[in-house]
């Protein structure tokens, strides 16, 4: 690939992926095609092999990159200097924020990568839970936190907290609901895992 190829490459790789996203907000990653992808895309079949292998390929790429927006979003909401419950507050509301920003996708990540059961889809799914829990970690492990009496999170009681969390979400989503309305449970769950001891 020459360097003006490049460009190209990335605009047709951006516009599959958007035609994905669009697909899943539509009808669902299930009843999604490469067809339907390149439809929603304005591209073509050859276009989207010579980016992807396959369907599934392109659904973990989307995947990771929305996962490391909500990562960088539930970080960017953060104030480290916060009281401890301010700082499980905002961590809680950035990743709702995450998540109206577009149910679907999460949802994707929630309920169609466990059933794929790809290796690439293991990946994704052993990748995003890893950096979610470094994330607990991250932002469990500062002087006011400890000062508070907060350690810093267990990788298993961190597993624990965001396999809880994910399922409320993706039950709440499914229901047709806002995800707003699980704010204070969650807050009140993560507090009462994380907090002092």
């Amino acid at each position: 690939m020459t360097t003006l190829d490049a460009p190209a490459g990335a605009g047709h790789r951006r516009r599959l992926l958007d035609g994905l996203a669009a697909c899943i907000r539509a009808r669902g990653y299930r009843d999604t095609t490469v067809a339907d992808i390149v439809r929603a895309a304005r591209t073509s079949r050859r276009t989207f092999y010579a980016q992807f292998a396959d369907r599934q390929e392109c659904l973990v790429a989307l995947l990771h990159e929305s996962n490391q927006r909500t990562i960088a979003r539930i970080t960017s909401a953060v104030d480290p200097a916060a009281p401890w419950e301010a700082q499980v507050r905002q961590a809680i509301e950035g990743w709702i924020a995450a998540v109206q920003a577009d149910p679907p996708i999460t949802l994707s990540w929630i309920r169609d990568v466990p059933a794929l059961g790809e290796d690439r889809a293991r990946q994704l799914q052993r990748e995003t839970m890893s950096n979610f829990v470094a994330l607990i970690r991250r932002l469990t492990d500062t002087p006011q936190l400890a000062a508070a009496g907060v350690r810093p999170a267990a990788d298993q009681t961190a597993t624990i907290l965001l396999g809880g969390l994910r399922e409320l979400i993706a039950v709440t989503v499914e229901e047709g609901r806002d995800v707003a309305t699980i704010t204070g449970v969650a807050v009140d769950a993560t507090a009462r895992l994380l907090g002092p001891r």
